[in-house]
């Protein structure tokens, strides 16, 4: 399509509202809100009068908010869609000088903060930029009193696809955060491959419940692709196992998604086993690998959970086990793979040094493109020519490969390997054997410096409650299954692996505390 602006590009809630006004869009569980796609459409033409009347904004200007996942940052979406504003979530789990950087980068015109938050918000120190800050939570709050009582007007603009709406920050596990370019065709070709890769399957009567935080792009990319089938959402503040369980039950969903961490917490609820999961199709699993042993117990109870994949910089919609029309051998048996690319998905897997395509079984780094890329980062051409090249291809520092039925896995980071005495390990690879031994929960392995070989393995252990093995019958059970310069030097035991992200772990961390001597 040739850079037109159009009407429609971007006003997510006006044409919806406009194709289905009286059908519920969004629950909010927390307060116990419903709002149907009219409701949800005035709101944003409120919000939106009131920034270009009240603030003077214009096509462009940056928008920012601190919240958890309620209907105001929702608001905030769909009225800078309909402006062409830019809006940049900023995460809450971050400290106060990572969110000092960032509002300093990304130059802010509004300041939107949910009260919950009071105490973060005052640490911060505001670029002269920011116009104003306004919270919202409480009944009484400015944004209740003066924000959605502005009078609303039709504040559509027309837009480019090309056009930027979102700022959307990485997880920043290696430094501080990369700031991505998300543009509105981005956005749409996201809707586009979900929808049709997963067969369309739930379309309007979709009910969706949204797990991922609204400062990443999973949490865009989950709620978008609904509100443009017409479908439904439900929000929750945080991650409750029993309060999703009772949604599932109550509100029928039929989909959601989770980090691992979340699905093995809903698996190990007491109430997991007497909730009615009948209204749900199929649950994915994104943000890192998900084991065998945490997908089993969905498994058991009927539910078809695989596993997704991508990246904020490629997509994130680029890979997908579609468990629709799939045994249940299948799943089992390629329950580790990602799946295949998504229906506008291109990709190849590569010799990371040469960027030659390695042969079906070999691991190389994975290269993908398609009309779902972001525009770069944020003043940041350098970084963005290492990950998006002159062909548009992007490449993802992760390790992947092949099988010979056409499944992708995902096997570790380009930056994540190690070489000990001149081999190659990726840490995944032992990951994937340790995590079977039935002592262990979870486990994180990283590269160590080694005055003999240079590196060699550390693995973290967390042990299953009442579990117990030592150091040596894991060094036994390690060398029967992989050559011997990959099993771990060293063995520790840790109540809880630190992570980063969306359920990530956070190898820098772990080498970090290694070298401290904390662990």
């Amino acid at each position: 399509m040739r850079d037109y602006e159009l009407s429609w590009v971007g006003d997510w809630s006006g044409r919806r509202a406009m194709l289905t006004p009286t059908r519920e869009a969004l629950y909010d569980a927390t307060d116990n809100r419903r709002f149907t796609y009219a409701e949800l459409d005035e709101r944003a033409n409120r919000v939106g009068t009131y920034l270009i009347e009240q603030l003077g904004l214009r096509k462009g200007d940056v928008v920012s908010f601190i919240a958890r996942n309620r209907v105001e940052p929702i608001d905030l979406y769909f009225a800078t869609g309909k402006i062409g504003l830019i809006l940049a979530p900023l995460s809450y789990r971050l400290g106060a000088p990572e969110l000092n950087h960032l509002l300093s980068r990304i130059q802010p015109k509004a300041f939107f903060y949910e009260e919950h938050f009071q105490s973060l918000v005052e640490k911060l120190e505001f670029p002269s930029s920011v116009k104003t800050k306004i919270a919202f939570g409480p009944k009484d709050s400015e944004y209740e009193r003066v924000v959605l009582q502005t009078p609303p007007k039709p504040v559509n603009r027309p837009k480019s696809m090309n056009d930027i709406h979102l700022y959307i920050h990485t997880g920043g596990t290696t430094g501080l955060p990369k700031i991505c370019l998300i543009t509105y065709r981005q956005m749409l070709w996201n809707s586009f491959n979900i929808i049709i890769s997963g067969g369309g399957q739930h379309g309007i009567n979709q009910k969706e419940l949204l797990t991922f935080p609204l400062f990443h792009i999973g949490g865009w990319n989950t709620v978008t692709p609904v509100f443009h089938m017409g479908g439904h959402v439900t929000l929750i503040r945080e991650f409750n196992p029993e309060l999703i369980l009772e949604l599932i039950e109550r509100e029928r969903i039929t989909h959601f998604g989770g980090v691992e961490a979340m699905l093995r917490m809903i698996a190990n609820s007491p109430r997991f086993a007497q909730t009615d999961l009948s209204s749900l199709e199929y649950i994915s699993s994104a943000g890192a690998p998900c084991s065998a042993e945490v997908m089993r117990p969905f498994w058991e109870r009927g539910i078809k959970l695989t596993q997704s994949y991508g990246l904020t910089e490629g997509g994130p919609s680029n890979f997908f086990f579609v468990p629709v029309g799939r045994d249940w051998k299948t799943i089992k048996e390629k329950s580790q793979s990602i799946g295949f690319p998504m229906f506008h998905c291109e990709y190849k897997i590569v010799d990371p040094k040469t960027g030659q395509p390695v042969a079906v079984g070999e691991i190389g780094e994975l290269w993908f493109r398609g009309p779902h890329t972001f525009e770069g980062y944020l003043n940041d051409p350098e970084k963005t020519q290492k990950v998006l090249d002159s062909e548009g291809w992007v490449h993802s520092g992760d390790l992947a490969r092949q099988d010979e039925d056409g499944f992708v896995y995902i096997v570790g980071r380009v930056d994540d390997m190690y070489i000990s005495g001149g081999e190659n390990i990726c840490p995944e690879e032992v990951e994937r054997v340790l995590i079977q031994h039935p002592a262990i929960a979870q486990v994180a392995v990283v590269g160590v410096p080694d005055e003999q070989w240079g590196q060699v393995g550390l693995a973290a252990i967390v042990l299953k409650p009442g579990a117990s093995v030592s150091e040596a019958e894991l060094k036994t059970f390690c060398r029967e299954q992989l050559g011997g310069f990959r099993v771990p030097k060293y063995f520790k035991f840790v109540s809880e692996l630190p992570l980063s992200g969306p359920g990530k772990i956070n190898r820098k961390m772990l080498r970090e505390r290694f070298a401290k001597g904390e662990l």
